[in-house]
Parts: structure tokens; sequence; C-alpha cells
């Protein structure tokens, strides 16, 4: 369980790094669609609303986390 937690928070620490790192180009706090295709043009729409999981169109740091582990959109640039 601890490992779990673990690679839950580097992940976290991850998608942080990201939004630090220009993803979150315009800096409110979420990534739309256009931000992420400008940095990972392999993403597709379909994995990023797979992604947005409280279909408000945007992420936040927590589903770009969670789509970050499940593989759905890469992690590093």
């Amino acid at each position: 369980m601890k490992i779990a937690s673990f690679a839950s928070v580097l992940v976290l620490a991850a998608s942080s790094a990201a939004f630090a790192d220009g993803l979150d180009a315009d800096g409110d706090g979420v990534v739309t669609i256009d931000e992420m295709v400008s940095m990972y043009a392999d993403v597709t729409p379909e994995a990023f609303s797979t992604a947005d999981t409280n279909d408000d169109g945007t992420l936040d740091a927590d589903e770009l986390a969670a789509a970050q582990e499940a593989g759905l959109i890469p992690s590093e640039t």
C-alpha cells in the first residue's frame, strides 16, 4: 500500500511539474485540448476526453496525473 501511495505522489509531482513546465500555457490551473496538443501532438481528442473525467473540457492536475498513470498522456515532452 505504501508503494502505491508513493507512486501516486510521484505521478502527481510529475503532473505538477508539467503545469510548471508550460503545459498550462495560460496559467489558469487547467489544461485544454489545444494546450495539450501543442506539447503532445500525438494525444488524440479521444484520449483527452477519456482523461477529462468530469467532462468540463479541461484537465486539472489530478486528471492529468491519472491520465499519465494510465498511459493516456505522456509524462515527458
